[in-house]
């Protein structure tokens, strides 16, 4: 796998007039020559088009790294706000809430937990294009949302994503339930708890799910206690165009895996191909709906619909939805808000929260 620096020097000599080739061809080979003893040149994972890793551990982001404030969207009219969750690890949210809320119940609204994508590696909930996602969608579906700034591989490798998300999810209900935050305690119905995500927020919510059923089959709720009467209620999940896998992928899709989970989790763990459980395993996903949207040119689409299908063939008695959008790529209305496409995605996810 060529480094950036080796790619580089290859263009200069192409450019450069027979009179500098050989300058040019000194400088390529002392590049060539430090590349191979600089552990901060030398790479040791190419993830393009989301990071590069170097021998010395130090990770170059290519992407998904531009921030922008919390604020009040003139055009939404959705205010938001940052909060820390967790000092220690450094988990971190952002939340949105709506000005004008007309699908409120005594005053409270559904509640959104979000995962973003960025296959697990890049991207944040302070991203702009996530920033704007999620001032549309609160305005549209009526909701106050939570956007999880969960921690990202390879510095952190799975299993931290999906801890991250248990965090948040934990201190969603305790906020909504027993107060605290003002917009979680005054404005959210712990009655209407969503988690919905994009990608590999997708997978996270997918995962979040089933750690949540698999805690109530043992008795214990969210908050790892007895849950009684009042054991936590998901009353949706919206996977959109999920980051799903299966045993027969190509090798890179296999390394790139293995590198996102430091080699932890197979091709067939369910963690990554939840296609491969059998049927009984699929009634501790503890939700009651599942939406699964999938763009027809995404390379991920076989594999969201084997979900689909997986969950349809299993005990899990829910209902499971399958929205398609044909001639668009993975994740394309993240990027199109305005496109009649993209608005009739967050239309069908809107209509999806609010459809009880």
């Amino acid at each position: 796998m060529a480094s950036r620096v080796l790619l580089a020097a290859a263009l200069l000599c192409a450019c450069v007039g027979a009179g500098e080739g050989r300058e040019a061809a000194a400088g390529a080979s002392a590049l060539r020559s430090r590349a191979a003893t600089d552990p901060n040149s030398e790479v040791k994972f190419d993830f393009t088009p989301f990071l590069i890793q170097y021998r010395s551990g130090r990770v170059q982001r290519l992407m998904g790294t531009r921030v922008v404030p919390a604020s009040l969207d003139a055009r939404t009219g959705v205010a938001s706000r940052d909060v820390v969750v967790d000092r220690a690890t450094g988990l971190a949210v952002r939340l949105y809430r709506p000005t004008r809320s007309p699908r409120a119940r005594g005053g409270r609204v559904p509640v959104l937990l979000y995962f973003h994508g960025g296959a697990f590696v890049v991207e944040s909930a302070f991203d702009p294009v996530y920033h704007a996602y999620l001032n549309a969608l609160t305005a549209k579906a009526g909701v106050v949302a939570v956007s999880v700034n969960y921690r990202l591989a390879p510095e952190h490798p799975l299993p931290a994503a999906y801890d991250d998300s248990w965090a948040a999810l934990q201190w969603v209900l305790r906020n909504v339930q027993h107060g605290g935050d003002p917009w979680l305690a005054k404005r959210g119905d712990a009655s209407r708890l969503f988690v919905a995500g994009d990608s590999a927020g997708g997978n996270i919510a997918h995962n979040l799910a089933m750690r949540l059923g698999q805690q109530q089959q043992h008795g214990l709720d969210a908050g790892g206690v007895g849950g009684g009467a009042r054991m936590t209620t998901i009353k949706g999940v919206a996977l959109l165009d999920p980051y799903f896998l299966g045993r027969y992928v190509d090798p890179w899709a296999q390394r790139a895996w293995g590198f996102i989970c430091a080699g932890r989790y197979g091709m067939d763990h369910p963690y990554v191909n939840p296609a491969a459980l059998p049927p009984a395993a699929w009634r501790r996903l503890a939700t009651a709906r599942v939406l699964m949207t999938v763009s027809d040119q995404d390379r991920l689409g076989p594999f969201q619909r084997a979900y689909v299908d997986a969950l349809r063939g299993s005990e899990w008695p829910g209902q499971a939805q399958l929205y398609e959008t044909p001639g668009e790529g993975h994740c394309y209305f993240l990027n199109y808000l305005a496109s009649p496409k993209a608005a009739m995605h967050m239309a069908t996810l809107a209509a999806f929260i609010n459809a009880t």
